[in-house]
């Protein structure tokens, strides 16, 4: 089969690490790729943003089968154009990536369908927003509506804080995603992700994980795009993952269907653990980054068969297995992020990781033959081990062979599940 995977990031990685062991490949390439994804594909110089290069390509190289990685190609309708060309995609159409790109449509696909999440309203005014906030009172939870990389969401515990993450929004802080504002109830409870398969009729449920989103230790500070993750999520147990089948994904499969907008692809669910069950926080329609490290990590079948049963409506006939290793990673980030940061920093070396261990590239690029940090979040260093505990021994003293100045990270990810081992 030949294979052309859309994006950059670690979750690209990722993606390519596991599909290049599949004996399906027979052609592999990443468009644009990272130095890391190198080792596994050939990189294409196409602007993923261009979808008429992106079709053009595909037709060149008569690729059989396309994969999206992140959001915003999505989104902006690859998916559309190319199936429109016949060509097999893994990713939903621009109308049931609204789950991700509109926050809105999201939580009006719960209330229309009674899908468990927080009560909200929609804002395209800032004093109504406001009005609305000092009403409520504070704990509140303050989201631009559209993408944001991770960082338009505010979960405020006071009201001064909303407010001024409404101004925010509507001064330009998340550009045109920020146009419209939703204003959600708090709730309190142990986040987690729950990933499952969806081909627009059948839905095929994968792993579970956690992540932290927040910049400091203890989970402290602004919101990032991850610090790091591990999987699986202990909180999600066997009657919670089916509770959030049941009360959640399902409604979600069927209610996406009967709207218009069938969905096929990966549905990420970022829960809220609560006294009364599974919550939805929000959706994602792409793998989740830094969860998706842990999962490949995790995976025991060839991703491959499993993504193109997604594509053409045959999840039904595939199945998924998983270790029982728990796998954790680390982010390594550029000082100053998630504010700024500076670029083409130099990474003198990277160690070479043993087996059930691997440093996935994210924010990296060749600069005069030598690797640089490209991005915010740039290395995601990650391992497996009997325990999360062992997994995140084992990440950390892979992280500190790292000879990199610029860059910091968590000393905590796991924390959560290794209190659970100690107990």
């Amino acid at each position: 089969m030949k294979v052309l995977l859309i994006g950059s990031g670690g979750r690209e990685h990722a993606l390519a690490w596991k599909l290049a062991q599949s004996p399906l490949m027979t052609e592999f390439y990443a468009a644009p790729g990272n130095p890391g994804i190198a080792d596994h594909a050939t990189l294409v110089a196409v602007n993923v943003d261009d979808h008429d290069a992106i079709l053009a390509f595909c037709k060149d190289k008569a690729i059989d089968f396309v994969v999206v990685g992140p959001e915003a190609p999505l989104v902006a309708g690859i998916a559309d154009k190319l199936r429109a060309a016949g060509f097999a995609v893994f990713g939903p159409s621009a109308a049931a990536a609204q789950l991700e790109g509109s926050k809105g449509f999201t939580k009006d696909i719960c209330a229309r369908y009674d899908i468990p999440t927080g009560a909200y309203q929609r804002f395209n005014n800032p004093p109504k927003a406001k009005a609305y906030i000092r009403q409520q009172g504070a704990p509140i939870v303050v989201k631009a509506d559209g993408l944001a990389a991770g960082k338009g969401v505010t979960v405020a515990m006071t009201v001064d804080e909303a407010l001024a993450a409404v101004d925010g929004c509507f001064e330009g802080a998340f550009g045109a995603a920020g146009a419209e504002v939703v204003i959600e109830a708090y709730l309190d409870g142990e986040e987690a992700s729950f990933f499952c398969l969806c081909d627009g009729m059948h839905v095929l449920p994968l792993a579970t994980a956690q992540d932290h989103k927040r910049v400091g230790e203890g989970d402290t500070g602004p919101n990032t795009g991850g610090m790091g993750a591990y999987s699986p999520a202990p909180v999600m147990t066997k009657e919670m993952v089916e509770r959030t089948m049941k009360e959640i994904i399902e409604p979600t499969m069927r209610g996406m269907a009967e709207s218009g907008y069938p969905f096929s692809g990966v549905f990420f669910a970022g829960l809220m653990i609560t006294a009364k069950g599974p919550e939805l926080i929000e959706y994602n329609v792409r793998f989740g980054d830094p969860e998706c490290q842990v999962l490949m990590m995790r995976l025991k079948n060839d991703l491959l068969p499993l993504l193109h049963a997604t594509a053409t409506g045959t999840l039904d006939q595939v199945s998924a297995e998983w270790t029982d290793d728990p796998a954790l990673t680390v982010v390594m980030a550029s000082e100053g992020y998630p504010g700024s940061y500076d670029k083409d920093t130099p990474i003198r070396h990277i160690p070479e990781a043993g087996e059930g261990a691997k440093v996935f590239h994210a924010g990296t690029a060749l600069k005069d033959g030598a690797l640089v940090a490209t991005g915010g979040r740039v290395l995601n260093v990650t391992a497996t081990g009997k325990t999360v505990g062992e997994a995140h021994t084992r990440a950390y003293a892979l992280l500190d062979k790292v000879d990199w100045d610029n860059g910091f990270c968590r000393r905590d990810i796991g924390w959560r599940a290794i209190d659970r081992e100690k107990a």
